[in-house]
């Protein structure tokens, strides 16, 4: 779908659902589930936590779209802006960021695109250590990551998600790269240190 094309048809959508057709939030629901989820899972420990904020995610946007009748002006920003804030709030309320992997749900998302976090890092690694490392960066490196090259979104787009400018989103873009480059690189030399060993 061509984005001016996709961009309409979201308007009307929203436009429907603010009238409460559970029909267009349901077609909402199934254009965004995955993205979301998997935007999400990035930032979690299992596969439970992400299913449950997912849910959330997509209840508080019911309640704005359709009970609250607030206005969105992007859909797209406004659901992955949801999904930030509503990890964060997960994270306060846990207390405690137990980042753990679920090598079922990385095999189910990994797909052609990790290439590209690998060619732009210029690291010759696996996918599964990348995500360990983008689990301990700061959330707003791993944000900008994962929407660059793992959701394929341009910095226009990430800047209306990130509410940031784009100098800012690339600014963020390239020290994020640069700081799991070096996480990697420092992984790295300290397994080589202890084969010598």
């Amino acid at each position: 779908m061509m984005k001016a094309a996709k961009t309409m048809h979201e308007k009307i959508l929203l436009a429907k659902a603010k009238d409460g057709d559970p029909d267009a939030y349901a077609e909402i629901f199934q254009l965004y589930l995955d993205k979301i989820y998997r935007f999400i899972f990035f930032k979690v420990a299992t596969t439970e936590e992400a299913e449950d904020i997912t849910s959330d995610v997509f209840l508080k946007a019911w309640q704005y779209i359709a009970i609250d009748q607030k206005e969105i002006k992007n859909l797209n920003a406004f659901l992955y802006r949801t999904a930030r804030n509503t990890v964060i709030d997960h994270y306060r309320k846990k207390s405690h960021s137990d980042l753990a992997s679920d090598d079922e749900v990385l095999k189910q998302i990994v797909d052609s695109r990790q290439q590209r976090i690998l060619i732009e890092i210029e690291i010759a690694s696996d996918f599964q250590k990348v995500e360990m490392h983008l689990k301990k960066m700061k959330d707003d490196y791993r944000d900008v990551i994962l929407l660059k090259y793992i959701e394929e979104y341009s910095i226009e787009e990430i800047s209306k998600i990130l509410d940031k400018s784009k100098g800012a989103v690339r600014v963020l873009l390239h020290r994020a790269l640069n700081v799991l480059k070096t996480s990697i690189q420092k992984d790295q030399e300290s397994g080589q240190d202890s084969k010598m060993s």
